[in-house]
């Protein structure tokens, strides 16, 4: 089925939700305003629609190919990434002293969230273009700066994380390549990555990749790592394109899903790279990179639960199979069957939280940039870094446990490749892996997040959410309100409790062990009050005669679907936080055997 980018939901979740008029009162994004979010969201739209999505099904079924020492994408991806950059979708929030457009992270997120649902493994290529701009814009030298950053901001050129070894996976401090000195300001560089995703291909004239590597006099483990650049092919004196580095593909990995976007084991033989930033600080400069792709890619869970979302109501609404209890059809669609539109109500309301928990973080990062006040943008700072790990674990999480739900709405049919739905929940799998795997992601959540201000962001969120019950007790009655008021009461308790066993000698097991519900429990109620946030909203729209009133009502429903099935069982993720780690410790080898 086709794919319709939801630009009523995006707007909404933006304007109405978020508080567009946050960003703006800023004055930091003097062009910004409502009609400018509707008109690039319109635009992303349509290249999501037209260009991107027609790509989804026939770039899975080819793959991405290894041919001599580079790698062939999928066919048509060549134009349709340059038809993508002709739109300037590389620039929408970069810097405009480098030829960006200085627009929102909020904006670009919710643009980019339509790339996602179109093509994922399209998608891919320029998300991490995105993360190694702000990687360059926060550390790198004004001349490097000069010398990329237009480029891969115009997306003429594209940029590749590169991270991960054989023996070097989330204990990046275990990796061994090397980075030795040539004695003229540039560095040779050896070793061999994997997974290394666009690490290499043929559709634009070179590829920056940002390294992880060792200097020669580098202690060992995380504090030894430096950052290094190197370009697929080297520059000229005059910038122009020169002789190719000495890098190359080695491999692309055979993969679940994504097939078309190509995961490279790159091996570099004395390659030519320059260093960013300072030595031994490479692991903090790349998490500048990882962080940004870590937003990314929670927008990627978004998008690929809204694509299978959109895919299972296609199906339930063609489909006929039984009578429907509510008009007595024989013969009714499937939507008619009550589980069917339960399945379907839970996908949406829990796209439609994870959607407003990305873009909330982007916000938040919009916002500590621009506020002029420091205490102001520090507390931005603040929302963000506790936002990150959640809006990428839990909305990642979300993107698969939808898609599931999209094929188990098509029944054996959704088992079946010709459907579309098993390539969506293929593809979505890799997102609570990437960036850091969710598990890493609670664990920084608890570890560092949530105690780094001494949880004045987290105390600070629960009391600002604790607003919403007043006008929410006038807009419902009982279940919906008594709902969020127990799950605020949930994460208020889970959140002081985590904070003294972090402080307590032998706390840590404790707080570890309890980290994924934690996760878990922080997402369900955020976007449950984002949710509510919108419900509200959209009953005053309705109440001044804005906007169409079914959609809104639509809105209102939404938070009380949402609020039955996922804040209902805030009671089994406390249980699950206060289990206590010497509980796993009983779980021993032995018991754990088979």
């Amino acid at each position: 089925m086709s794919y319709r980018a939801p630009l009523r939901d995006l707007g909404f979740t933006l304007k109405h939700v978020l508080g567009l008029e946050d960003l703006q009162a800023t004055g930091a994004y003097p062009d910004l305003d409502a009609d400018v979010v509707d008109a690039v969201l319109e635009a992303a739209g349509q290249v999501s629609e037209g260009t991107l999505a027609p790509l989804n099904v026939s770039g899975d079924r080819a793959g991405s190919k290894l041919e001599g020492d580079g790698v062939i994408p999928a066919p048509g991806f060549g134009e349709a990434y340059r038809t993508f950059i002709e739109g300037g979708w590389m620039g929408l929030a970069a810097p405009t002293a480098h030829g960006g457009q200085g627009l929102p992270k909020a904006l670009e997120l919710a643009a980019f969230e339509t790339v996602h649902s179109a093509n994922m493994a399209f998608g891919l290529c320029p998300m991490l273009s995105l993360a190694a701009i702000e990687a360059l814009e926060a550390h790198g030298t004004e001349a490097q700066k000069t010398t990329y950053l237009e480029k891969l901001i115009s997306g003429e050129w594209t940029g590749a994380m590169v991270l991960t070894e054989p023996n070097a996976g989330s204990d990046l401090g275990a990796l061994t390549a090397t980075a030795t000195p040539k004695g003229d300001g540039t560095y040779s560089l050896n070793g061999q990555k994997i997974y290394i995703t666009w690490g290499d291909h043929d559709m634009t004239d070179n590829i920056v990749h940002m390294v992880l590597a060792r200097l020669p006099d580098a202690p060992l483990g995380p504090k030894g790592i430096s950052l290094f650049l190197a370009p697929k092919y080297l520059l000229n004196a005059d910038g122009s394109r020169g002789e190719r580095n000495a890098f190359r593909p080695v491999g692309v990995e055979h993969k679940l899903g994504i097939h078309a976007s190509p995961t490279c084991v790159m091996a570099y033989e004395g390659a030519t790279a320059e260093l960013v930033g300072l030595p031994n600080e490479g692991l903090a400069h790349m998490f500048t990179m990882m962080n940004a792709a870590r937003v990314a890619v929670g927008v990627e869970g978004v998008g690929i639960a809204e694509r299978a979302y959109q895919n299972a109501l296609a199906y339930a609404t063609d489909r006929r199979q039984g009578r429907s209890v509510w008009t007595g059809e024989a013969s009714a669609p499937i939507l008619d069957h009550p589980d069917v539109r339960r399945t379907l109500s839970v996908m949406k309301a829990r796209i439609a939280a994870g959607r407003a928990i990305c873009l909330a973080t982007g916000m938040a990062a919009d916002l500590a940039r621009s506020s002029a006040d420091p205490d102001v943008a520090r507390q931005w700072k603040g929302r963000e870094d506790l936002l990150t790990p959640i809006a990428k674990a839990w909305s990642t999480d979300m993107g698969v446990e939808v898609a599931s739900m999209g094929i188990q709405i098509h029944g054996g049919m959704g088992f079946i490749e010709e459907t579309g739905a098993a390539q969506y929940y293929r593809d979505a799998r890799i997102a609570p892996i990437y960036e850091g795997t969710n598990g890493i992601q609670a664990m920084d959540l608890v570890g560092r997040k949530l105690s780094q201000d001494g949880g004045a962001s987290a105390r600070l969120l629960i009391e600002e959410m604790k607003t919403v019950l007043t006008p929410l007790a006038a807009l419902y009655d009982g279940k919906p309100v008594e709902r969020m008021a127990n799950a605020l009461s949930a994460v208020e308790d889970a959140t002081l409790w985590l904070l003294d066993r972090k402080a307590a000698e032998d706390g840590t097991a404790d707080v570890l062990t309890a980290a994924d519900a934690y996760l878990k429990l922080m997402g369900d109620v955020i976007g449950g009050w984002f949710l509510a946030r919108g419900a509200l909203a959209a009953q005053t729209l309705k109440a001044n005669g804005e906007g169409d009133a079914d959609w809104l009502d639509g809105r209102i429903a939404l938070y009380e679907v949402y609020a039955a099935n996922v804040l209902g069982h805030v009671s089994s993720r406390l249980a699950a936080i206060g289990q206590g780690g010497d509980l796993l410790l009983r779980m021993t080898p032995a018991v754990l055997a088979p």
